[in-house]
């Protein structure tokens, strides 16, 4: 091969080289700017969060019910019987629903099969 000709191919291949960094760089750099551009989003949004809790600081809030200690004991023992209560009767709910479950995936009619098996 004449000496020409390998200083074509290797023009080319550092062309070829040079076009694959800079797309390559392109890329990175798009993706570095919608970067930049999702921090100030989120930025205003924080500035927008912080002046809120500083609103909402100097505000005084009520207490929105009465401590324990100064309610009637009977009252305090049938509220947590009835919390109690309803508890057992969810987890007993759930325990049935995954009964029902797990009998319906181990025992699987044949009757139910399709295609050229049926």
């Amino acid at each position: 091969m004449p000496w020409w000709s390998w200083v074509l191919i290797w023009s080319v291949l550092v062309m070829a080289l040079v076009g694959t960094l800079g797309g390559f760089g392109f890329v990175l750099f798009r993706k570095v700017m919608s970067g930049f551009d999702a921090l100030t989003d989120l930025s205003d949004q924080v500035d927008v969060l912080d002046s809120r809790t500083e609103v909402m600081a100097g505000e005084t809030h009520p207490r929105h019910g009465t401590p324990a200690i100064f309610a009637d004991r009977t009252a305090l023992a049938a509220n947590a019987s009835t919390a109690r209560s309803e508890r057992a009767h969810r987890r007993q709910l759930r325990r049935d629903q995954r009964i029902t479950q797990g009998k319906l995936l181990s025992t699987t009619p044949l009757k139910q099969r399709t295609g050229p098996h049926a």
